[in-house]
């Protein structure tokens, strides 16, 4: 017979061997459960045709834009031209206060009669001195003196005239005409302000030739060339027109660093002044290049450039691929190295993948006929009437 204290013991070790194990069972971690295979879809790649045109936004503008002004200081009385208005050559434009101009004119005309009742008594002095040294009783050098009198006097007459005049023409200064046929384009200038000589009141745009004016990036100004005919589109539709490149800047913009082309558009058809139109040049446009392009959703950002996934056919893994972008064709991105035809890339879902990772390839479940008859069938039972019982519960 077993003492009862050592059948205690007995239990007891017995029980703290069953915890420790359950500890131990507890503690141990489960191994993660495999990472799923991941299905994509790919593509292959080839070379294909660019198709996209470069378009550039420009402006008709007149050949000739002038901004007139005063050639006179001082308070516009009145402004006739309004914005957008068309005017003929010697028509009033606006007009400054004229009075004291009118009031220098007096002045100076003044003057001229002043100088003129001078050169007259000067002129008899002469005369009379004249025949008094014929008759020998004055002196030869007295006479001069009388003769010189009156040549001041015909100068001082004549720069009175002088004067007269350019006060006149000031005065005409206070009436602003347009120097030529043309529409308003723009007004500086309001009825009440007082402008300086030679500000601009009013912009005019001048009838005749037309020019299409647009601006190009620093890495396409170099073919662009004086006489290339570009083809121009007008928002409103109809045939295009043609253009020939009339200027091209120098130096390109401050603001936008783009240099600003000029091209006359030709024929009688050109679109109104300040009308948007799309400028085509084919030297500027890659249009039927072979090249590889790429959508949008197949490229990712790696290590500070751009990458794609490449397929492994051999161990069903994919691998990143730095390429180089060039430029854009439409919607796709047209790949400028890293890549070469009959390569297996994934075209969506590239973030979700890892280098070295197994995936599959994605397979469209049903094929597309039976995708078109699953919908012509929906379409069928959508248009059953309803059963009595339904369309009563309906309503």
């Amino acid at each position: 017979m077993s003492h009862p204290h050592a059948t205690n013991r007995g239990r007891f070790s017995a029980l703290l061997l069953f915890s420790s194990v359950l500890a131990l069972g507890a503690c141990s971690r489960s191994e993660p459960p495999p990472e799923p295979i991941r299905a994509v879809k790919l593509l292959t790649v080839g070379v294909s045709p660019l198709t996209a045109q470069v378009e550039y936004a420009g402006e008709v503008r007149a050949r000739t834009e002038s901004r007139l002004g005063f050639r006179v200081p001082g308070k516009i009385l009145q402004r006739q031209a309004e914005l957008g208005q068309r005017v003929r050559a010697g028509q009033l434009l606006a007009q400054l206060d004229p009075r004291d101009f009118e009031l220098a004119a007096t002045a100076a005309r003044a003057q001229v009669s002043a100088a003129q009742t001078q050169r007259d008594l000067a002129a008899a002095d002469a005369r009379r001195y004249g025949a008094l040294k014929a008759q020998n009783f004055i002196s030869g050098a007295e006479l001069e003196r009388r003769e010189a009198s009156l040549k001041a006097a015909q100068a001082s007459l004549q720069q009175a005239q002088a004067q007269a005049a350019s006060q006149g023409n000031q005065a005409a200064y206070t009436r602003l005409v347009a120097d030529a046929d043309g529409v308003v384009t723009g007004i500086d200038a309001e009825p009440g302000q007082v402008v300086a000589a030679g500000a601009s009141v009013v912009r005019l745009a001048r009838d005749g030739a037309r020019d299409v004016v647009f601006s190009v990036p620093e890495d396409k100004v170099g073919r662009l060339a004086v006489g290339q005919a570009l083809a121009v589109h007008s928002w409103s539709g109809g045939a295009p027109l043609v253009a020939t490149v009339r200027e091209v800047a120098a130096s390109a913009d401050p603001a936008t660093r783009t240099f600003a082309v000029k091209a006359a558009i030709e024929g009688d058809a050109a679109p109104q002044l300040g009308a948007t139109v799309n400028v085509v040049a084919t030297a500027l446009s890659a249009q039927g290049a072979q090249a590889i392009l790429l959508p949008t959703t197949a490229l990712m950002q790696s290590g500070g450039g751009t990458a794609v996934w490449v397929f492994d056919a051999s161990t069903s893994t994919v691998r990143a691929q730095p390429v180089q972008v060039a430029t854009a064709d439409g919607n796709q991105a047209v790949i400028a190295s890293g890549l070469a035809p009959g390569m297996q890339v994934v075209a969506t879902g590239v973030h979700v993948l890892s280098p070295g990772q197994k995936v599959t390839i994605y397979q469209e479940k049903y094929a597309p006929a039976q995708g078109q008859q699953a919908k012509a069938a929906t379409e069928v039972i959508a248009n059953q009437p309803l059963p009595a019982a339904s369309a009563a519960a309906a309503q």
